[in-house]
């Protein structure tokens, strides 16, 4: 299996700089996972969608699309799992 690119849009690093330093390091650790498994177990398809997921670091929720044409992941949001869905 390919290993996905990943990208992080702009309003998804500004979200991740509000973040504490600890919860981000654990937040980009589970990112760069996704680079080998996108779908990892634990994840949830977004209703509504068609390719975009969430996945559950902590109290943080991380929401991505995956483009399997370009065999790219796209980090949308970050965020608390009060805040995120808004």
């Amino acid at each position: 299996m390919a290993q996905y690119k990943i990208e992080i849009s702009a309003s998804a690093e500004r979200q991740l700089k509000k973040i504490r330093r600890e919860d981000t390091v654990r937040i980009l650790r589970s990112i760069s996972l996704l680079a080998n498994d996108p779908r990892p177990i634990g994840c949830r398809k977004m209703s509504g969608y068609d390719d975009v997921y969430r996945i559950r670091v902590g109290n943080y929720r991380v929401i991505y699309e995956i483009d399997g044409k370009q065999i790219t992941i796209v980090i949308l949001k970050i965020g608390h799992r009060k805040e995120v869905y808004r």
